[in-house]
């Protein structure tokens, strides 16, 4: 199992019924945690399975005003079928956020391998290593959002310890299923998990990956 901490000012995992009004989950998502590991290393060998996420400082939300656009742009003018001119400044609004502050998680993580690999596991788990020593990432992880940027280190098991928060999440969003390419669905289906941290960890029940792989 490869393990790695993260931390970062700010942190916004959206609750999908807060969109508009964006609220935060009290901590990381699995999905969001695999978008981190998969910025620090990721080849199509393999795939990320998160099994647990461990919070190291106090919950604690704040309250932020962004600058967000109302809608969205054309499909046709983004194809080229049709032009129109699209001012940011005629759509802009002011909209609440409720982001977590001062962050700082370990996230533990399976490498599994996909059928079509001939390579050892341990050259995909040496690799992720070296760049998490080095500090060394494909683009740059966030925390939800793009705009709450994440560094990320080794773990020290000595004094990277959980809080002892235990904390009955409710449903979260454990990820997202996206229809194969013979399939007649058009939009990729969400799928939930009853979270809960004990002593400060989330663990993910192993069962939901068979289902969305």
């Amino acid at each position: 199992m490869e393990k790695v901490k993260v931390w970062g000012d700010y942190a916004l995992f959206t609750q999908p019924e807060a969109k508009v009004e964006r609220v935060s989950y009290p901590c990381m998502t699995p999905s969001a945690a695999r978008g981190v590991l998969e910025a620090i290393f990721w080849k199509p060998e393999f795939n990320w399975c998160i099994r647990k996420i461990s919070v190291l400082k106090p919950i604690a939300f704040e309250s932020i005003v962004r600058n967000e656009v109302g809608g969205m742009i054309a499909e046709g003018t983004v194809k080229g079928k049709t032009f129109s001119d699209y001012y940011v400044d005629d759509d802009r609004q002011q909209r609440h956020s409720l982001f977590l502050r001062n962050v700082v998680y370990t996230i533990e993580a399976d490498i599994v391998l996909g059928d079509h690999t001939d390579a050892h596991i341990e050259k995909y788990r040496n690799m992720f290593r070296r760049r998490v020593t080095k500090g060394q990432c494909f683009n740059q992880p966030y925390l939800g959002t793009r705009e709450c940027m994440a560094s990320f280190s080794e773990v020290d098991e000595r004094k990277d310890k959980p809080e002892s928060i235990d904390l009955e999440i409710g449903s979260m969003l454990f990820d997202l299923k996206y229809p194969k390419l013979e399939s007649k669905a058009k939009t990729a289906i969400p799928y939930f998990f009853q979270a809960e941290l004990k002593k400060g960890t989330l663990e993910v029940p192993k069962h939901l990956y068979e289902v969305v792989r």
